[in-house]
C-alpha cells in the first residue's frame, strides 16, 4: 500500500540490536519485493523465520482444464458450488491463465494450520460472512462487501464467525495495486480516485504469540502446496513497519464516476494486477444526457477476456443471471446487452447492481470444476427466442 504504517515495538533505526528484556536479540526479518527495491516492510520475530523443523509436498495446486472447445460466452452458477473443507482447501478454480486464478469458496470448517503464498498477491472478496484475517502483521475484521488485498509471502489464518461464508477469490502472480492513474508521484491517492486512504483499513492489532510446540504453515509456492512445521506460533511478532501489509477496502465505500453518457468499464476500475484489472460496479445515478442510453453499448474485447461476478441486486444489461452468477465473454467475440435491455433502461434513473469484473489481457481457461456449474445456452442468450 502507499502508506507507512507501524504495530508493536520497533526499534529506533533499522538493522540495529533490539533485545528482550533478558538481553538476547530479536530476530529482524525484512520483507519486500521486486529485489529491495519494492515496497517492503520490517518484521522482528522472538524466534528465527527460518527455523523448519520439516518439509512435505501436500498436493499440487493447479486446476484441471477443459478439453479445446469453440471460443464461446460462458455462465457459471457458482452457488451450485460444493459447500466444505476449510477457507484454502475449499477453494474451487473456475478461470485461470498465466497471471491470475479466479475461483470462488464456500468453506464450513475451521483452518487448522496457516497459509501463505509465495506465488503472487491474492484478493478475497467477501460475499458473505464475518470474520478476522489473522496474519504475521496483526488482525483485520471482514465483513460483507469487503476486498481483502493479502500481499506475496503474508502468512495467515482465517476465522470465519458467520454460519455461512462465501468468497470470490483472485490470486495473481504479481502485485496488486490501486491503479496508477489514481496516484500521485508520492503515492496518494488523488482528489479524482473513487476512493481514498480514510476507506482503508489496515491492521487493527497484533497479537504476539510466543507458544512453542508444532504448528503448521502451508505454502504455496510454483504451483505446488507444500507444508512447514515450526516450533513456534508463527505470529510471533512483536512489532513491525513499513508499507507491506494486508489491507481491506469495502465496495461501498467505492464513490461511482458517472456521465451524461454511458461511461466506458475503465471508470469502475479498483485494483490492477499484472495483466488484469478489478472494478466494481456499484449502485450509482445513470447517464443524465437527455438522449441517454444507459445500457452499455455492444463492445468486442479484441485483446481480453471479462469476467463478472454477480454479487446483488438486479444487473441491468443481462437476463437470467442471479447472484454469485459468473459470466466469461472471451476477446474475439461481442458481447453487450440481452435483447430488450437496452430499451428498458432508457429513462431510469438509476441502478442498485453490485458486481465485480476481473478483465485479463491473456486468455483464460476454463476448469473442469468449472464445467459442473455451467449454464451452457448462455451463448445462445441474444437470440430473440431465448429472450
Amino acid at each position: 500500500m502507499p502508506f507507512y504504517h507501524r504495530l508493536g515495538k520497533i526499534p529506533h533505526k533499522r538493522h540495529i540490536q533490539f533485545k528482550k528484556e533478558d538481553g538476547t536479540l530479536y530476530r529482524e526479518e525484512v520483507m519486500g519485493t521486486k529485489g529491495f527495491s519494492g515496497i517492503e516492510s520490517i518484521l522482528y520475530h522472538h524466534y528465527p523465520p527460518t527455523q523448519v523443523s520439516r518439509v512435505e509436498k501436500v498436493r499440487d495446486w493447479k486446476a484441471s482444464l477443459e478439453e479445446p472447445g469453440p471460443n464461446r460466452h460462458r455462465h457459471l452458477q457458482t452457488f451450485q458450488a460444493p459447500a466444505g473443507k476449510d477457507p484454502i482447501d475449499g477453494r474451487v478454480h473456475l478461470l485461470v491463465n498465466e497471471d491470475v486464478a479466479l475461483g470462488v469458496a464456500n468453506p464450513v470448517e475451521p483452518m487448522d494450520y496457516f497459509f501463505r503464498n509465495s506465488d503472487g498477491d491474492e484478493i478475497l472478496f467477501v460475499h458473505e460472512g464475518e470474520g478476522e484475517l489473522q496474519t504475521v502483521f496483526g488482525t483485520l475484521s471482514y465483513r460483507p462487501g469487503d476486498y481483502i488485498v493479502i500481499p506475496v509471502g503474508t502468512t495467515y489464518r482465517i476465522e470465519m464467525k458467520s454460519e455461512r461464508t462465501r468468497f470470490l477469490i483472485i490470486e495473481s502472480y504479481g502485485e496488486i495495486t490501486p491503479p496508477k492513474r489514481y496516484r500521485n508521484e508520492f503515492g496518494q491517492l488523488m482528489e479524482h480516485s473513487p476512493y481514498c486512504e480514510r476507506d482503508i483499513r489496515v491492521p487493527e492489532r497484533l497479537d504476539t504469540r510466543v507458544e512453542e510446540g508444532a504448528f503448521e504453515v502451508r505454502v504455496k509456492a510454483r504451483d505446488q502446496l507444500n507444508a512447514y512445521t515450526y516450533d513456534f506460533h508463527p505470529f510471533d511478532v512483536v512489532g513491525w513497519d513499513g508499507y507491506l501489509y494486508p489491507w481491506i477496502f469495502n465496495v461501498d465505500d467505492f464513490e461511482p464516476i458517472t456521465g451524461r453518457i454511458h461511461q466506458p468499464p475503465p471508470v469502475h476500475q479498483t485494483f490492477a494486477g499484472p495483466n488484469f484489472v478489478v472494478c466494481s460496479f456499484v449502485p450509482r445515478l445513470y447517464d443524465y444526457h437527455p438522449e441517454s442510453i444507459p445500457a452499455p453499448y455492444y463492445h468486442s474485447n479484441v485483446d481480453s477476456d471479462e469476467v463478472l461476478y454477480y454479487v446483488d441486486g438486479n444487473f441491468m444489461s443481462r437476463k437470467g443471471v442471479r447472484e454469485g452468477s459468473i459470466t466469461l465473454h472471451p476477446s474475439g467475440l461481442p458481447h453487450g446487452p440481452h435483447p430488450g435491455k437496452a430499451e428498458a433502461s432508457i429513462g431510469k434513473k438509476g441502478t442498485e447492481e453490485l458486481a465485480v469484473m476481473v478483465d485479463t489481457f491473456r486468455p483464460l481457461h476454463v476448469t473442469q470444476a468449472a464445467l459442473e456449474m455451467e449454464d451452457p445456452d448462455y451463448i445462445y442468450s441474444w437470440l430473440p427466442s431465448k429472450s
